[in-house]
């Protein structure tokens, strides 16, 4: 499998239709580009209309080719999640990658829409729901593929389902909640893999990580004054958010890319250089902790697979 993979290895993705929720910034903004830019049709999701729009002028005053729509979608309010998906899918026949990438970091304590912690609550709970009020679209696309992006923080992260939503804010710490929110990440991608296996639906879960990239995603650390003074260092360490995006760009349209695989930097620790395989925690396998999340996730969700 190629190591020096870059964005001239993306087929040609005439014809094939990508979602990617956050799609505005960071990340998510230099997904859409990457894949408009080989003709796909994207759906730029993003929760402010007006930050998507601006996003999709920009990008489309660079690229000839692709299609972008941008669509409203706040993944911390379950309403919006089902107006979106009810609307994708009257416009829509086929779904041929969901990238489930929008997602907070370490922020402090709050609840969604629906009352559920904020980061478990949007970078988890949220892309569940969507996730399966899109299966039928999905169902109907053959070789379609779901891709959730997670984290190096995985590693911290600890599944209590005693506590999962850390009510009223117990035992709340901004890294243990974004550490479950990622680490859920994956439990998912695994179990979304196994049921697609089960239920003989030809598609596939991936998954992926950018390493350290600078995005907006850190806004919450940079008034504190380790990272002012780590922030020389760290921007060594690190890579741009447009070499970030190339793991879950190379996990949503790689032809060799396989169900239940995981994505991010081959470099140091992960950090940063080309999008290779890489592989997740034991924690991240543990089946029992994949089929209790599954089950709670559609318990508080409503929404089932």
């Amino acid at each position: 499998m190629k190591s020096n993979w870059t964005t001239s290895n993306i087929p040609d993705l005439k014809g094939k239709v990508i979602i990617v929720t956050g799609g505005n910034s960071g990340l998510g903004y230099w997904s859409v580009k990457a894949f408009a830019e080989k003709g796909a049709e994207v759906i730029l999701a993003s929760r402010s209309k007006e930050n998507g729009e601006k996003a999709k002028v920009e990008i489309l005053s660079e690229v000839l080719k692709g299609k972008i729509k941008v669509a409203e979608l706040d993944l911390a309010d379950l309403k919006s999640i089902r107006r979106f998906a009810e609307s994708f899918q009257k416009n829509h026949s086929r779904l041929d990658v969901l990238l489930n990438n929008a997602g907070i970091m370490t922020t402090p304590y709050f609840k969604t829409k629906d009352g559920f912690e904020g980061q478990v609550g949007t970078n988890h709970l949220g892309h569940f729901a969507l996730t399966g009020l899109l299966l039928p679209v999905l169902e109907k696309t053959p070789k379609s593929r779901v891709v959730n992006v997670s984290s190096m923080a995985h590693k911290q992260g600890k599944m209590d389902f005693n506590n999962l939503l850390f009510e009223n804010g117990k035992g709340y710490s901004p890294m243990k909640s974004y550490g479950r929110s990622k680490l859920a990440n994956l439990l998912f991608t695994y179990e979304l893999q196994r049921f697609f296996d089960s239920n003989k639906i030809n598609s596939i879960s991936v998954a992926a990580h950018p390493g350290v990239s600078q995005t907006n995603l850190a806004r919450h650390l940079e008034d504190k004054l380790f990272f002012k003074i780590l922030y020389p260092v760290f921007k060594f360490m690190t890579q741009d958010a447009a070499a970030g995006a190339l793991p879950q760009i190379r996990a949503s349209v790689d032809p060799h890319v396989k169900g239940g695989e995981y994505y991010g930097p081959s470099g140091f620790n992960e950090m940063k250089g080309q999008p290779v395989k890489v592989q997740s925690n034991d924690c991240s396998h543990n089946l029992e902790d994949a089929r209790k999340l599954w089950e709670v996730s559609e318990k508080l969700t409503g929404v089932k697979f």
